[in-house]
């Protein structure tokens, strides 16, 4: 009967062993070491308290200056480091999105400066990451599974075939990356990097429970427990079964299930006398360090470097460690008392494994580190057997049943939002987030590319600014601060501290919704997210005289704000409509605002890649600096901020009444010809200094290209002339007739019949060289406008 039992259990673990992790990764003991010094920075993480202030803590051997800047109100969920970087992962209450960032330093530096923490990820949900020696990896929730993803990798390629497949874990080396293939029996092993001794020599054939790598070897633990290694290991692997793995430079430990490490490598590595009867809940290592949290007390013990052993307290660094990630479920259930380690109802997992291959108890007098007298009996009754049996249909009909709902929810609601991931350069590169909590709108800011924070405007680094240097420039966004209104919310004049003034834009934010939400308030939170982001994306990657400089950013759940050059003469609407004296009071004048705007529109179409479409091209979107060079601005796209209820349409298309290409928004067709179109009413209004839409003499509401064209087409320009400007000269009337002419093409119904916007470049300098100079005959150059380019 007891064969029985055990063969009854083993065939249930070996099925228990395909659905359930066999241990936790010790993700929250991190070990950075200085590529060309012997110094050493360990983190932990430390239990929360009920406030889950951070619980991250650093040591550094021997000591050093090295600060890290830590939000005292963040905490995280899991930690690792490499050659001068440790990232991390934010705690957060939704599971369904993660939040990473990292801090990058030298070791060898006496600064004091503390290091900023720099966010290189925000997306769906991350499972456990990993790093190398110079890069991290993690797994990112996908539809079916946890795919990998990496950062900081220039030759790494998520679409290689190998790394687009389900992984349980990743193992990293110098320059390699290995992982464990989920439900793929037999050949559950895949590789890629550049060491080829590594990615052209896995182990396949027998199947993997946990993977780990060092430098330039890896290895893994079967099933059973025992060890396959390959790649350039130094030493004699060692016999029996393995539950965990840490391997470094040259040298490797591992986790028996008795609780004891065992240790080699080169020179006879191995684990020092004081620690060979501790017992250990988890490993970990980098280089020639290796770390272990103790099964007796969590203190974490260190050895490897001559700098452990000669402390006072030798190989102790620190006390009371989580010896793993704090988890709402633990499948095989929670470690002795660590519920006291996390914060309610989040638990840490012990390892699933086979309770027959622990050893029936501890050695009578318990060394350092031992669990104490606890029983581990490998007798199983009958009645623990029927427990066991029932207990494992039971869990496995509640995993189909939620797998199912989940499953029919998903189908309706969550699974049709989609998050973007992406990479985001240099860790040096990155920018600082003051606020890590994930927002309550995720769908829209999950567009938000990281990378796009980091490269700046035209290559420049795009600065992210505290609140409260904004508060204090903008006198707390006061209203005789205010100067318009943008995309997504409203703009204020402001001056920084080194005297330097620019134009803050700072977002509409929507307060909660009730319990089943406010349609209308959700949308316009929406749409002024997508804003937001649409212009961040935009002018972080453009740079052209003609197109207003975005010089920083600030953003966190509660608030979205840009900061720009200060643009201190106006908009063309300004000067157009409002200013009783302008600095564009000549047709010249004009001819050249117009001309500049029309460059920075045609950068966006033929220069920009991909191209851009600003879909708002307007009179107040065309702004003055203090030389009276005129700039493109507002990239929201969607939204813009109404200066009066009339002025503004739905979102079955984006833009502003009056201005907008009748082509898109009857057919929703948006093309460049769409910005020429609205260009074209921009002409019209600086012909005529009517607005786009007016009243007219009865106060009924006109169109200026209704009223306008005719007679342009009729050679009546001169009757619609704006009266503010003196009457053209002879050297004038030329050149402002042929801008007409150039209007009436841009505007035409149709987009194939307009001129793109390279043509009406060249008209427009022809058209300000004959103001500046002398008259052209425009009744032979008529034809050319109406002669449409196709570039």
């Amino acid at each position: 009967m007891a064969f029985h039992h055990k063969h009854l259990f083993i065939s249930l673990f070996f099925f228990l062993s395909f659905i359930l992790p066999i241990i936790n990764t010790l993700s929250t003991v991190s070990i950075s070491q200085s590529s060309n010094s012997n110094q050493t920075l360990i983190c932990v993480l430390k239990p929360q308290n009920k406030q889950k202030h951070s619980n991250l803590n650093c040591t550094s051997f021997p000591p050093s200056t090295i600060k890290l800047d830590i939000n005292p109100n963040v905490s995280f969920s899991q930690i690792v480091g490499g050659n001068g970087f440790l990232c991390a992962l934010t705690s957060s209450s939704n599971s369904s999105n993660s939040i990473m960032g990292c801090w990058r330093f030298s070791l060898s530096s006496n600064s004091t400066t503390n290091i900023p923490f720099k966010r290189i990820y925000r997306g769906p949900f991350i499972k456990d990451i990993y790093a190398g020696n110079s890069h991290v990896c993690g797994l990112i929730k996908g539809t079916n599974g946890f795919r990998p993803e990496c950062w900081q990798w220039k030759g790494f390629n998520s679409t290689n075939p190998k790394m687009k497949r389900n992984m349980s874990s990743i193992a990293m080396g110098e320059n390699f990356a290995c992982g464990l293939l989920e439900n793929e029996k037999g050949n559950n092993v895949t590789c890629i990097g550049s060491n080829k001794k590594v990615v052209d020599e896995p182990k396949n054939g027998r199947d993997y429970s946990l993977i780990e790598a060092g430098s330039n070897h890896v290895c893994a633990i079967t099933n059973d427990g025992s060890l396959d290694c390959w790649g350039d290991m130094v030493g004699e692997k060692p016999k029996g079964r393995f539950i965990s793995l840490a391997l470094g430079e040259n040298r490797s430990c591992a986790l028996g299930y008795d609780g004891l490490i065992t240790c080699w490598g080169l020179n006879n590595f191995t684990l020092p006398l004081r620690l060979r009867e501790t017992y250990f809940e988890s490993i970990v290592a980098k280089k020639s360090v290796f770390c272990g949290v103790l099964t007796s007390n969590y203190s974490l013990f260190c050895w490897g470097n001559e700098n452990f052993e000669s402390k006072k307290d030798a190989f102790k660094v620190f006390d009371n460690v989580l010896p793993g990630p704090c988890k709402n479920q633990c499948p095989c259930g929670p470690l002795p008392d660590s519920a006291k380690l996390c914060v309610s109802p989040a638990i840490i997992c012990k390892p699933c494994l086979p309770s027959f291959e622990i050893p029936s108890s501890p050695p009578l007098n318990p060394p350092l580190g031992s669990p104490g007298n606890s029983s581990k009996s490998g007798t199983w009754s009958n009645k623990m057997v029927a427990f066991l049996v029932i207990g494992c249909v039971g869990c496995s009909i509640l995993l189909l049943a939620l797998s199912f709902f989940f499953y029919k929810y998903c189908r309706g609601t969550i699974c049709r939002s989609k998050s973007r991931v992406h990479d985001s350069g240099r860790l040096d590169d990155l920018d600082h987030e003051t606020e890590l909590e994930p927002r309550a709108n995720p769908a829209v800011l999950e567009k938000r590319l990281s990378h796009v924070i980091s490269k700046g405007n035209g290559g420049s680094l795009l600065e992210e600014f505290s609140i409260q240097t904004l508060i204090e420039a903008t006198g707390n966004f006061s209203e005789e601060n205010k100067i318009g209104v943008g995309s997504f919310g409203s703009v204020y004049r402001a001056k920084l501290e080194d005297g330097k003034e620019v134009a803050i834009k700072r977002a509409e934010m929507s307060t909660n919704s009730p319990l089943f939400g406010n349609v209308s308030v959700t949308k316009r939170q929406e749409d002024n997210d997508s804003a937001f982001v649409n212009e961040l994306e935009s002018l972080s990657r453009l740079h052209h005289k003609n197109l207003v400089k975005l010089l920083g950013f600030y953003e966190d759940k509660n608030e979205r704000i840009l900061v720009y050059e200060y643009m201190n003469n106006g908009s063309l609407n300004d000067h157009l409509h409002k200013f009783q004296t302008s600095t564009i009071m000549s047709w010249s004048g004009r001819i050249k605002v117009a001309l500049d705007a029309a460059r920075g529109i045609e950068y966006l179409h033929k220069y920009a890649m991909p191209p851009i479409i600003h879909r708002d091209i307007k009179t107040s979107n065309i702004l003055l600096d203090s030389k009276g060079v005129a700039k493109v601005a507002d990239f929201g796209l969607s939204l813009m901020g109404p200066e009066d209820e009339e002025s503004h349409i739905s979102l079955l298309a984006a833009g502003t009444v009056g201005y907008m290409d009748p082509e898109y928004y009857r057919l929703q067709h948006l093309t460049t010809k769409s910005d020429v179109y609205s260009f074209g009413v921009v002409l019209l209004e600086l012909l005529s200094g009517y607005k786009a839409i007016h009243k007219n003499e009865n106060g009924v509401p006109r169109n200026v290209v209704d009223f306008v064209v005719p007679f342009i087409v009729q050679d009546e320009i001169h009757r619609i002339l704006d009266p503010k400007l003196p009457p053209p000269t002879p050297f004038e009337i030329e050149g402002v007739a042929f801008v007409g002419y150039l209007a009436c093409d841009c505007v035409r119904l149709e987009g194939r019949d307009r001129p793109s916007m390279s043509h009406v470049v060249n008209s427009l300098e022809k058209a300000l060289e004959a103001c500046l100079a002398q008259p052209i005959n425009c009744e032979s150059d008529r034809s050319t406008t109406s002669t449409v380019s196709n570039e």
